[in-house]
């Protein structure tokens, strides 16, 4: 157990380095995709509870006066946070309610003759979703200042991080008492069938012996 405990505090403290010093590495790419007439394409990202979270879309070469993207928003249990009815661009902005995998999916009609639409993405969460350059700006801060508030909301991040993987941790302790215990009762209960079975069987066979006059 205190093996355990070791390994899992030594993970926590691996997550936090690599988060910390990945954050001042990772840069945020937008993404380009495809779209056939007819078609839907969904794309997804896990975010935390109270986790704010931006992206904006444009379509590359729309054709004028017939935009032909519709696009969603939605949460993992379906709460709709952005709606665009045949758009050629938007943006979004939220802050997660729960946790899970939010999906932002993009759905085109058809069309005759069949249109390929080229659409641009970009979606940021956390610390990429905040506008360092604005808070510069209006705060009058220097360079250091803002990496140290990056390092700051990263560390926050990383702590909430590990009290959700502590819960998980806890969640899947649980599970796996309760079900070492259904099995225990199971085993049990097996055992119990098959020794009356056993029973059964011998009794039978003896009676059968006997009125057989064989023993």
């Amino acid at each position: 157990m205190v093996e355990y405990i070791t390994m899992w505090r030594w993970s926590c403290w691996l997550i936090i380095i690599m988060l910390i010093f990945g954050s001042g590495s990772k840069v945020a790419e937008s993404m380009r995709f495809d779209m056939h007439s007819g078609e839907t394409k969904c794309i997804s990202e896990d975010v935390k509870a109270d986790t704010m979270s931006v992206g904006s879309y444009s379509i590359v070469d729309p054709i004028k006066g017939d935009p032909n993207v519709t696009v969603r928003v939605t949460s993992p249990h379906g709460v709709s946070y952005h709606y665009g009815d045949k758009v050629e661009k938007g943006t979004f902005a939220f802050t997660a309610s729960e946790n899970g995998p939010y999906s932002a999916c993009f759905w085109s009609p058809m069309h005759e003759p069949p249109l390929t639409t080229i659409v641009e993405f970009d979606w940021r969460s956390g610390v990429e979703a905040r506008d360092w350059s604005n808070v510069a700006k209006k705060g009058n801060i220097e360079a250091m200042e803002i990496e140290l508030r990056k390092l700051s909301v990263t560390v926050r991040n990383v702590h909430a991080e590990m009290y959700y993987l502590r819960d998980r941790e806890e969640e899947m302790q649980e599970l796996n008492r309760s079900t070492n215990s259904e099995m225990a009762i199971m085993g049990f209960l097996s055992l119990v069938v098959c020794v009356s079975v056993a029973g059964l069987q011998s009794w039978h066979l003896r009676n059968y012996f006997e009125r057989k006059k064989l023993l």
